[in-house]
């Protein structure tokens, strides 16, 4: 199925130096604390992309990786600023020296009028990869100064200047492995080479998120270090989590890293039980008080289990794909702590929601600690799934609440996954579900998306109508879960408000009247008319999309209730794909098969 994506981002060098910058000045003007230590973190964050992108430009025009002046200069200017980083963190925050000039020199240094093409980190974005596990990681590694430090682009380019600085070892080299996805390479300057194994008593550290499903890139660098005369002893991993490898990664790959000296702190370890400045639950209390009691974990769907009497009940969750959450209790009050991302991202969605809020469609943000975002819970709600409100007051209120993210977020035009991509989507998870005939079928109904792709007015969509994200107040509806996911790890990203319009009615099963009439209301409250064609073109892709999600999130989990739940929204997806292709000529209602096929 067609599922995940990567959006990326080209932007030039000055924008850049010009936002970290002012995030650093932001950064020395603040007192002491958390909030202090979030903002540096961002710069950081920024500062890694930037250098990434940099060195990756040469990569694509050397076709290999060589120590140039702008990778060395890139990767001292990242390496003071982890320093600083790991200055702050130490001391609980408390501490922060002046950046050393040498700092803006190298970040100034580069060509502002260059371009540069850029990704959101997705342990940053998604999966609660903090940067400060890979000092402690470094810190109780045992290794010395006379380590060579390698980091694997691109997240691994700032990880790398953590573990160097933590070391007190020289800046890092990073690689970009490439090729497929589960037999990577690295391409790498011969001269780099000779001078980096020629001095065989130094350690090598490799440095990265990870490993996925072969932990490839990974065992491409380890591959390289031993073909040049590196003994294994002397090359150690520095990964995101203690897992094995995955399922296709190779024999060899498997047999060293079974045996291969690894050194991470996980996100538990940092957050949950490390020192008291450390742990959320302190920087929870800085925003709402002291707590009534320790945080409470409802990540991977146990969420649940406080809106529900009873698992009979639940709807289905991506469990493996839930960002970490926790209720916190203050004064009586419960309170949703929740992972949002680190870096600009967390602060984005906290503006966001903050407006939401303030326009009455949202609960209260408290606000955003180094990357959790605390928000209201209200326990005391049922959701619209359990509750009832009148059909008018519930397109009236949807429609208000689109047209309102349609007028006020509007979106760079990069930020989504293009109408194409979407179409191709569309076909291929048709055709993987419901069979060649329907995809077909599905193929000549579609619009072509050359001719709607100058109509699309990207937004910051919500992408999650489901009928359990709205909670029932009297006769009024509160949106939860409105932030993460247009700027989630799938392929959809930011699009057309045609795209909440079409999940709004597939999840909200409106009929054809009330569509029209929240169609109208969306006009209405954003300003902008809203395009039948594009409507058109969007309802079976969001069909699609979510067919193809389910399956593949039931695929990942083997058996159980889980998969079950996973799998019964998929079926509801698929027979309303296939009676909208029966409605538009296509083949005749599924009748015998009540199941939608595993992916």
């Amino acid at each position: 199925m067609l599922v995940y994506g990567d959006i990326e981002r080209v932007e030039t060098v000055g924008a850049k130096q010009a936002a970290i910058t002012s995030l650093l000045t932001e950064t020395f003007s603040m007192p002491p604390g958390i909030e202090r230590h979030g903002v540096l973190v961002t710069a950081f964050i920024s500062a890694s992309e930037l250098v990434q992108g940099i060195i990756d430009a040469e990569f694509h025009e050397c076709g290999f990786d060589a120590w140039t002046k702008d990778h060395a200069a890139g990767m001292e200017c990242l390496s003071i600023l982890a320093r600083a980083v790991g200055e702050s963190w130490h001391s609980g925050f408390r501490q922060l020296s002046p950046l050393p000039p040498a700092f803006s020199e190298k970040l100034h240094g580069f060509a502002p009028s260059r371009t540069i093409r850029t990704k959101h980190a997705e342990g940053y974005a998604f999966y609660a990869l903090y940067p400060e596990s890979y000092l402690e990681a470094a810190r109780a590694s045992g290794l010395s100064s006379n380590t060579q430090v390698i980091g694997i682009r691109s997240i691994g380019t700032g990880l790398s200047a953590l573990v160097a600085a933590e070391l007190g070892a020289p800046a890092p080299i990073t690689l970009r492995p490439v090729g497929h996805p589960f037999g990577r390479e690295v391409k790498v300057d011969l001269d780099l080479t000779k001078n980096l194994v020629s001095d065989g008593r130094k350690a090598f550290a490799i440095v990265d998120e990870g490993p996925g499903l072969s932990g490839s890139s990974f065992g491409a660098v380890a591959d390289w270090l031993e073909e040049a005369g590196i003994p294994r002893h002397q090359i150690h991993f520095f990964p995101s989590h203690g897992g094995g490898l995955g399922p296709q990664a190779s024999a060899e790959h498997r047999e060293r890293w079974s045996s291969a000296p690894r050194h991470l702190v996980t996100m538990d370890d940092l957050l949950l039980r490390g020192s008291p400045a450390h742990r959320i639950e302190s920087w929870v209390e800085s925003l709402l008080g002291p707590l009534d009691e320790s945080l409470e974990e409802i990540s991977g769907g146990a969420w649940r289990s406080r809106r529900y009497p009873d698992e009979g009940s639940w709807p289905p969750a991506n469990i493996q794909q839930e960002r970490r959450k926790f209720l916190a209790r203050a004064n009586g009050t419960a309170w949703l702590v929740k992972f949002a991302g680190l870096g600009e991202i967390g602060a984005q969605k906290f503006r966001i929601a903050q407006k939401l809020h303030e326009a009455g469609f949202t609960p209260e943000p408290a606000g955003c600690r180094h990357g959790f975002l605390v928000e209201r819970w209200h326990e005391e709600l049922d959701g619209l799934d359990q509750a009832r409100i009148s059909r008018k007051s519930l397109v009236d209120q949807v429609g208000a609440y689109l047209g309102f993210r349609a007028r006020h977020f509007p979106s760079a035009q990069h930020q989504g996954a293009s109408l194409d991509a979407l179409h191709q989507m569309a076909i291929y998870n048709t055709g993987q579900a419901l069979g060649e005939a329907a995809a077909a079928d599905l193929e000549q109904s579609l619009a072509d998306p050359s001719i709607l792709e100058h109509k699309l007015r990207r937004i910051c969509t919500d992408n999650r109508l489901h009928v359990w994200e709205w909670l029932v107040s009297g006769d009024r509806l509160i949106k939860t879960d409105a932030l993460d996911h247009s700027a989630a790890h799938d392929l959809v990203g930011h699009q057309d408000v045609s795209w909440d319009v079409a999940g709004a009615i597939v999840e909200l099963d409106f009929s054809q009247d009330e569509a029209a009439r929240l169609c109208q209301i969306v006009q209405q409250e954003s300003g902008q008319p809203l395009d039948q064609g594009l409507l058109a073109f969007m309802l079976p892709c969001y069909l699609a999309f979510q067919l193809g999600a389910h399956l593949m999130a039931a695929g990942a989990l083997g058996d159980g209730p889980e998969v079950t739940r996973l799998r019964r929204a998929a079926n509801r997806y698929g027979r309303l794909l296939h009676d909208h292709l029966a409605r538009i000529g296509g083949p005749e209602p599924l009748q015998e098969q009540e199941e939608v096929p595993a992916s």
